[in-house]
């Protein structure tokens, strides 16, 4: 039995303030059921994430009014979480586990009149990790600047490519009403917004969201009589490769997309040529760069060049972060990618709706480039 996404609920994205991730993540749910024609007390299973805070508890269930489900679980891959929900959901709906799972995310690190805490230093800096510390590379701002450093210093990838892609993002977020940028930006402004760790400007670094996320997953039969176009699970897959700095070390240059893109694709029965929309995980513009290196749309060394000349942007070659992405849309981890890829695959994106989105391909990334997930979605059941 093949499953399929049948419902998307999102609640208001951006700066949300005096409201819990627990009561956003219910009003997310809820939007999501009823976005597929279903009642909440359809729900036999639920899937559950959060931020860094990881404040959404498998107690959502009571808030729902939810009294007997099959499956209840909390998940933290940090921004891998999404692929890795949507695939455990699709197992259980496969083997009989459940008939209908709600995957959730909710966050809100975002306090009024406050400096936002991811700047702070990421978690694991004891013992003899702490030379990070020592360093000054312990944020995600930092270490993802070092890796972009790595890039440029081996293969020559430079600065202006990553302006490529945070313009090109910005250009598909015109079209999204949800997205908190619209306004168009140029290479040139990209170049005169500060620094924030050399090589990253402000315009190469994700935004800040508070709000919540969710979708409900069930069978291909079941979603045949449902509201919505069913979005069809193709394929799933995970590779985690966990940050090692020594010499020897591929940090930074290659990343579990690899791994996570090859199962996907393996289980879909596709290559990187038949997919026609591109949902990539980018809390920066060279996260971007690197995933569609290590999916195999150019080769290793060749994202930069890649990158260039409008490719990314509406009207070229490659629709990629069609709601503008985490660069410019909302910052919802991986159902940011998910969300996007689902409003996609249904049409219903509008002024952004992509020429061709029978196929689309999502990343999840979490860490410092550390753990990933993806989803190969299509908008016909996968033998049809």
């Amino acid at each position: 039995m093949s499953a399929a996404i049948v419902g998307l609920g999102m609640s208001q994205l951006g700066k949300v303030f005096g409201r819990t991730s627990m009561d956003l993540a219910g009003e997310a749910v809820v939007r999501a059921v009823t976005d597929a024609g279903l009642r909440v007390g359809d729900l036999d299973g639920l899937l559950l994430s959060g931020g860094m805070a990881n404040d959404v508890t498998p107690h959502l269930a009571i808030d729902l009014g939810l009294t007997e489900l099959n499956m209840l679980a909390v998940t933290s891959t940090y921004g891998a979480s999404a692929g890795a929900m949507v695939a455990a959901a699709a197992r259980a709906i496969s083997d009989g586990t459940a008939t209908a799972v709600a995957c959730v995310f909710a966050d809100t690190p975002l306090k009024d009149g406050k400096p936002s805490a991811w700047g702070s230093p990421v978690a694991g800096l004891e013992g003899y990790r702490g030379w990070n510390m020592a360093t000054g590379a312990a944020t995600p701002n930092v270490l993802y600047a070092m890796a972009a450093r790595r890039h440029m210093e081996i293969y020559g990838t430079t600065t202006e490519q990553f302006a490529e892609i945070a313009v090109a993002q910005r250009a598909w977020a015109a079209g999204n009403p949800l997205a908190q940028y619209r306004d168009p930006i140029t290479v040139e402004d990209h170049h005169a917004s500060p620094w924030i760790a050399d090589p990253l400007r402000r315009l190469d670094c994700c935004l800040v969201s508070n709000g919540a996320i969710a979708v409900v997953v069930t069978s291909t039969e079941f979603a045949a009589d449902l509201a919505q176009p069913p979005v069809h699970v193709w394929g799933y897959g995970e590779g985690h490769r966990p940050r090692r700095l020594g010499r020897d070390s591929s940090w930074g240059l290659e990343t579990g997309a690899t791994a996570s893109g090859r199962q996907a694709m393996a289980r879909a029965s596709i290559t990187t040529a038949d997919v026609d929309v591109v949902e990539l995980y980018d809390c920066y513009t060279y996260t971007v760069l690197v995933t569609l290196e290590d999916y195999g749309f150019c080769a290793k060394g060749e994202g930069g060049a890649f990158v260039e000349d409008g490719r990314l942007a509406p009207g070229g070659t490659l629709a990629v972060n069609t709601g503008g992405g985490q660069l410019s849309s909302y910052y919802m981890w991986g159902y940011t990618p998910l969300s996007e890829a689902i409003i996609q695959v249904r049409g219903h994106g509008g002024a952004r709706q992509a020429p061709r989105s029978d196929i689309a391909l999502v990343s999840g990334n979490g860490g410092i480039l550390e753990f990933h997930s993806t989803l190969i979605l299509g908008k016909q059941e996968r033998n049809a």
